[in-house]
């Protein structure tokens, strides 16, 4: 998804970060489907990391899905980091399943309240087309 994706350029033109968004859905065992927004990867070159740039790349992609109608945002990540700052949280994905295998206390989804809560799907996660 272009629109949510992003890159960082040092200076000099060198890439030093990116985060990229995925459109995907939750289709649920009783055939009810979910839109959602998967992100990653979040990458920062090893010289550049703990400068803020994935944090900054974050915090973008918060900013411009605030007011998107559809801003349902989930990840695979270390629910300690991505909760902390951003609340990615696995509470609502219980019953999950993803493609190949996935610890499922990384599989998160950020709660926003402006947004009707997803229902509770039991499903697993594909690709969506947009």
């Amino acid at each position: 998804m272009p629109e949510y994706s992003y890159a960082i350029k040092n200076g000099d033109g060198t890439l030093v970060g990116i985060l990229q968004s995925w459109p995907v859905e939750l289709r649920g065992d009783d055939g009810m489907v979910a839109p959602l927004i998967m992100v990653g990867p979040v990458a920062v070159l090893p010289g550049h990391q703990r400068a803020g740039v994935g944090k900054m790349l974050m915090e973008r992609l918060i900013t411009d899905t605030e007011s998107s109608a559809n801003a349902h945002l989930m990840m695979i990540g270390d629910p300690e980091y991505y909760g902390r700052f951003w609340a990615f949280l696995a509470d609502d994905t219980k019953g999950w399943r993803a493609p190949g295998p996935v610890d499922p206390r990384r599989l998160l989804m950020r709660r926003i309240e402006r947004l009707p809560a997803l229902p509770h799907l039991t499903g697993i996660l594909a690709p969506r087309d947009v």
